[in-house]
């Protein structure tokens, strides 16, 4: 496995130190395939991997994310309905929020729930 760690400090001397920002990512450099549901709400795109049943975070960087929104609605057609997505991209991870993105570079909807075809 194959892996970038990077360390972000973000401080401002104008600004109180409460405001100012420390960030340790570990981001995964080789891109592997994901299969699982794709799931849209409140302008948050989340990924639930089949496999692991861990939750990602999820970030279209190639697409514009107002396309990605309808794409998912259009199909969807309401939020937070599950479609069964295969998803290619590296994970990234910030270690002291405890989140992990998944960073898509391409993706196949596989199966849409209630759809038959």
């Amino acid at each position: 496995m194959s892996c970038s760690l990077q360390l972000r400090i973000t401080a401002d001397k104008k600004e109180p130190q409460s405001t100012n920002e420390i960030q340790i990512i570990i981001e995964k450099t080789e891109k592997e395939t994901y299969v699982g549901w794709w799931v849209y709400g409140e302008n948050q795109h989340i990924f639930k991997d089949k496999r692991t049943l861990k939750e990602f975070n999820l970030d279209f960087p190639n697409e514009n994310l107002e396309d990605i929104k309808k794409l998912y609605l259009a199909i969807c057609e309401m939020e937070y309905f599950p479609m069964e997505c295969s998803m290619e991209g590296r994970l990234k991870k910030n270690v002291l929020k405890n989140e992990t993105t998944l960073i898509v570079s391409n993706f196949e909807i596989l199966h849409i729930e209630g759809c038959e075809e």
